[in-house]
């Protein structure tokens, strides 16, 4: 059993409480790319190398959204605690620099008042799933809508909604080409059946009971196929709906530190979702192919980089997906301060 240390003026227990809120969060396959750790005076956020995918991810982009959604969820578990959050995030990349190396540390930055729209997005962290079945075909309010903007604009990005025709054709054109190219790929093939489809006993990837149905011709948007072949039937006469809410996060710069950022402003826009009673998945195809994400980028007609494609509505409840114990997620300290970018 790991001895989970005190930090950050909290005891043992609170750290425990706030590190497995932290590993909660969504990452490609269920990877659970990050690690913890936990110093006196510091938490600090590591990347798993072991858990890279260089075929799918060959930039680590989602490998570093997705420690940036373990980040906020970090941020939002110390604030209950009643601690204020001193981020400081690092500029660093794969490959050649020293994977031990944080990404982000967080401090005490004082004591915290807790809020009720931050603890309303904190009591959404265990219940935030994955949807990756159809939704009802139910219109999302428009002041969904602008609750979910607004929770990317707090983490500083942008929160783009595909509304019209046109541009939802042209995006699901993109979409396809994405998932052609992953499909004709060998690597990210075994990728994908080494994470996904699995029939339980894991504490990572996604199991078949959390797959969805299986992908068919007449679906207009093209999802993964995360049974492995052997994904759950669909109900007889349910196909995904016609015209979901897709929204694309869009970061104002790209490089590794805002990568982390992007990942952050998403996990608040997914926990927004889950407050608001809706659920969504990811259309992640087009982000990681860069040619597609190019193109992607010069679509919405901006300078902004895309960093996710989100698909929202109404849909049914959720199988929940496996996470690692403690044990799995705090390393070994290393004393010695890294080096760091600026506070944010």
């Amino acid at each position: 059993m790991t001895t989970v240390p005190p930090a950050l003026g909290l005891t043992a227990e609170q750290v425990s409480a706030v590190l497995t809120a932290a590993g909660m969060a969504p990452s490609l396959h269920n990877i659970q790319p990050w690690r913890f750790a936990v110093l006196p005076d510091r938490i600090e956020l590591r990347a798993d190398p072991a858990a890279r995918l260089p075929a799918t991810d060959p930039d680590d982009r989602e490998l570093r959204l997705g420690c940036g959604a373990a980040l906020l969820n970090l941020r939002l578990a110390l604030e209950l605690q009643g601690v204020r959050p001193l981020v400081t995030l690092t500029y660093w990349a794969w490959p050649g620099d020293d994977p031990d190396r944080p990404l982000a540390v967080v401090r005490h930055g004082g004591r915290s008042r807790v809020l009720p729209p931050t603890a309303a997005l904190a009591r959404a962290i265990p219940d935030r799933r994955t949807v990756r079945a159809p939704f009802h075909d139910a219109a999302v309010p428009a002041t969904h809508r602008g609750r979910l903007v607004r929770a990317a604009s707090d983490e500083r990005c942008w929160l783009h909604s595909v509304d019209e025709p046109q541009d939802r054709a042209r995006l699901r054109e993109l979409v396809t080409r994405a998932h052609r190219v992953h499909a004709a790929d060998p690597a990210v093939a075994r990728e994908l059946a080494a994470w996904t489809g699995h029939d339980g006993g894991r504490a990572d990837g996604v199991p078949r009971t959390a797959s969805g149905p299986a992908p068919e011709p007449q679906d207009e948007w093209v999802l993964r196929d995360f049974g492995a072949g052997h994904a759950r039937e669909r109900v007889p006469g349910k196909d995904f709906e016609p015209a979901p809410l897709i929204m694309v996060l869009q970061s104002y710069s790209d490089g590794p530190a805002e990568q982390v950022q992007a990942g952050q402003a998403l996990q608040r826009v997914l926990l927004a979702v889950t407050s608001l009673g809706l659920s969504a998945s990811l259309l992640s195809q087009p982000i990681e192919v860069a040619e597609v994400r190019g193109e992607l980028r010069r679509f919405l007609g901006n300078r902004l980089t895309p960093q996710a494609i989100l698909r929202v509505g109404y849909g049914p409840p959720a199988r929940v997906t496996p996470r690692k114990p403690l044990s799995d997620l705090i390393v070994p300290v290393t004393e010695g301060n890294p080096t760091c970018a600026p506070t944010t």
